[in-house]
């Protein structure tokens, strides 16, 4: 385990008022390199009224203009996707950020959206099992025949195999114990929701340590984290308000950010991120919604010097 709580944070991906400012994503991201953040991450919501970045696309462009940080998808949906093109996108990036991916992967809550995806929600963790065994065998085999319910590989290869070794890691955001199951199975990590209070995160940890020590794997070998909506703000109603605004827009639910949020001065976020710490987390993805430069000035000067070791 490392020695100390390590921190990510999200790329600026959406934007309420205005257009794409492509000039502060990269401000942001070479920001975040200077001041030491782990990495930097990505979302996915393909479908929607908030305007929001396609994810790898997005890390694309991040890995073209930084040398260090890690670069993480938090998380892809790979049951709406096709595996065979996802394997080959993921394995590209790899090679471009010269081996700084890291793939978070995840089932999804939304079931309405499949139909807009030519495909139906049902044995969807089923499709998402088979479609990750497929990029599996595709990331690692030399030549690949697959007989599954979903796909059929007769005999294909697929060059280039990713620059890390056997593949980037997989991180798995997960709520269901048999989604937890699949975390510890098959992944190098778990990652709490954003969406989701401390409180079920700590016990959504409880079930994962388990689930390692019954399968006798090295709790060092697994990362735990989780994604924080943050808001560093001496006026909390002013902060909770545009918190609010933001999780209406991106959820539908803006009574949401109250309940899953940190926000407030500095000492107060510190409090609320070591519950989180507490809890089980070793990995902080931090998520400021809005001044997202500002933010990371603050979170960097204020908020990691006192966070516990």
């Amino acid at each position: 385990m490392p020695d100390r709580v390590e921190v990510g944070v999200a790329i600026p991906q959406t934007f309420l008022t205005g257009s794409v400012d492509t000039r502060k994503i990269r401000a942001f991201l070479a920001r975040a390199e200077a001041l030491g953040f782990h990495s930097a991450w990505a979302g996915e919501q393909i479908l929607g009224s908030i305007p929001n970045l396609e994810p790898v696309e997005l890390l694309t462009f991040a890995a073209a203009v930084t040398e260090r940080l890690r670069l993480g998808t938090a998380v892809l949906l790979p049951a709406l996707r096709s595996p065979v093109h996802l394997v080959k996108s993921l394995a590209t990036l790899d090679h471009l950020s010269a081996g700084r991916l890291i793939v978070g992967v995840g089932l999804g809550a939304n079931v309405r959206v499949y139909p807009a995806y030519g495909i139906t929600a049902a044995r969807r963790a089923a499709r998402f099992t088979e479609g990750l065994e497929v990029m599996r065998r595709l990331w690692t085999e030399p030549r690949v025949t697959f007989a599954g319910e979903f796909w059929r590989l007769e005999n294909v290869a697929m060059e280039p195999k990713p620059l890390q070794k056997p593949h980037p890691p997989l991180w798995f955001g997960a709520h269901h114990p048999n989604a937890l199951e699949r975390a510890v199975a098959r992944g190098a990590g778990f990652l709490g929701a954003g969406s989701s209070p401390t409180a079920t995160f700590r016990g959504e940890v409880v079930t994962v340590r388990g689930l390692l020590a019954a399968s006798g794997r090295d709790p060092a070998t697994f990362t735990i984290g989780k994604r924080v909506y943050l808001a560093v703000d001496r006026d909390r109603a002013r902060a909770g308000k545009r918190l609010a605004e933001w999780f209406g827009a991106y959820y539908g639910k803006p009574d949401l950010a109250a309940q899953v949020s940190v926000w407030g001065e500095p000492a107060e976020c510190v409090e609320r991120l070591a519950e989180v710490v507490a809890a089980g987390a070793r990995f902080l993805l931090i998520h400021t919604v809005f001044d997202e430069l500002e933010h990371l000035e603050r979170v960097a000067a204020e908020i990691l010097p006192n966070l516990p070791r």
